[in-house]
């Protein structure tokens, strides 16, 4: 694998655009304090306070754990305390402590009792970033994490993800997603790097090899989220509710862009290991963030790229959500250390324009989180800013090698520019 040195000026070498994304992280991370609850860490309203009787989620906590455990490992102080929290309440009211594995609220006081794979694999990428952080508990939740992965979600058979299960893991769904599997791919990055055991990395190719390079590929590279048990696609999947927060009905950019930087680090990770990487890896994810550009970005008229599409790449679902951006800006990050192509450097400044102007919150604080079709504040799928995770990744991954996986790469103090 090359890197190369461009033919131009990039952002990623000037200094003032570093210093750019690292205050907007201790930014966003001085307002994501304020999340945290007796059993947990919570949903934020706009202006950065719980709401009444506001609880604790375990995608909170865990996506929470995770990106205080990476502000720790820089150095930053005041971040220590959180990730113990996170550390507690996970091993703690969020987990089944009669069947194991994650619960999606604490002691399932929502009602909900089921068992999914999004969650649990958001629960491993915590811990993961927990045990490079150094803190106590953290090698104890992350091999309760693996065991549930290995005992209950991961199919070696399909060299996928199940979905999700009934409390005691007896009944399973009969859907595949390709959200879901994403995650996991992100995952067993960390875990690669955590465990030192390569079969996470071959794990994660085979996830890309079938949602990818076959399914999205066959697709004109618009990423096909829904599935039968069978891994046939269901295209009718939530016509009826196409604003879906997790499981929206037809193509999804912002999945389109997330995925093509998995498979960037997936590449560099595999040629780290010694592994055979296939060059289809790179050409992928070309296409992947090409494609998306294409039919996501100002395809109604107005700048921003809208949240889901058609199967004729109609949009459907107009608003602008903060972390379909904040995926575009690190795919086209990826892109440009991974090519050295001048492509990437106007698109990568073209969404942190977009994210400048539209997006980050100075009155307020953090960044809205979903914009209406004329890039006003709006709350129609989310409301709120519950989300550190996406838009702290973002300042994050473009100061980063392409490998290791992120905590990895902060506790080696391994920041990169262009070459």
């Amino acid at each position: 694998m090359n890197t190369f040195q461009p033919a131009f000026s990039s952002w990623l070498n000037a200094p003032a655009h570093q210093q750019w994304l690292a205050d907007e992280g201790l930014r966003l991370l001085a307002f994501a304090k304020a999340s945290k609850l007796p059993e947990g860490f919570g949903n934020l309203d706009e202006h950065g306070q719980l709401p009444a009787g506001a609880q604790a989620h375990t995608m909170n906590t865990a996506r929470m754990t995770h990106s205080f455990a990476m502000a720790h490992i820089q150095g930053l102080p005041g971040f220590a305390e959180l990730v113990d929290h996170g550390i507690r309440t996970l091993s703690g009211p969020l987990r089944d402590a009669e069947f194991g594995g994650w619960f999606a609220a604490p002691e399932h006081h929502d009602g909900d009792t089921g068992k999914a794979a999004y969650l649990h694999a958001f629960v491993a990428l915590a811990a993961s970033s927990a045990v490079v952080a150094q803190r106590p508990g953290a090698d104890a939740l992350l091999s309760d994490a693996i065991a549930i992965i290995e005992q209950h979600f991961w199919s070696e058979e399909e060299g996928a993800m199940r979905e999700s299960f009934n409390r005691d893991w007896s009944e399973e769904e009969r859907y595949r997603g390709a959200n879901s599997n994403m995650h996991a791919t992100e995952a067993f990055l960390a875990l690669a790097d955590v465990t030192r055991d390569s079969r996470w990395l071959s794990r994660a190719l085979r996830i890309v090899e079938r949602v990818i390079h076959r399914h999205a590929a066959d697709n004109d590279y618009l990423v096909v989220e829904h599935f039968d048990r069978d891994w046939q696609p269901l295209r009718d999947y939530n016509q009826a509710n196409p604003a879906d927060g997790f499981r929206p009905y037809g193509t999804t950019p912002g999945h389109g862009f997330e995925w093509s930087r998995l498979l960037l680090h997936l590449e560099a990770a595999c040629v780290q290991a010694g592994l055979l990487t296939p060059d289809w890896l790179l050409t992928d994810a070309q296409k992947l963030f090409t494609h998306n550009c294409l039919h996501g970005w100002e395809v109604d008229g107005a700048p921003g790229i809208v949240y889901t599409l058609d199967w004729d790449n109609r949009p459907v679902v107009r608003q602008r959500l903060h972390w379909v951006h904040c995926e575009a800006s690190a795919a086209a990050s990826a892109l440009l250390k991974r090519t050295g192509e001048a492509q990437y450097e106007t698109w990568y400044r073209r969404f942190w324009e977009f994210s400048d102007s539209y997006l980050i919150d100075r009155i307020h604080g953090s960044w809205h989180h979903e914009l209406d079709p004329q890039n006003c504040p709006s709350a129609q799928i989310w409301g709120g800013k519950p989300d550190l995770y996406h838009a702290w990744q973002a300042v994050l991954i473009p100061r980063l090698p392409l490998a290791p996986s992120m905590a990895s790469a902060l506790y080696l103090g391994t920041y990169v520019t262009m070459r």
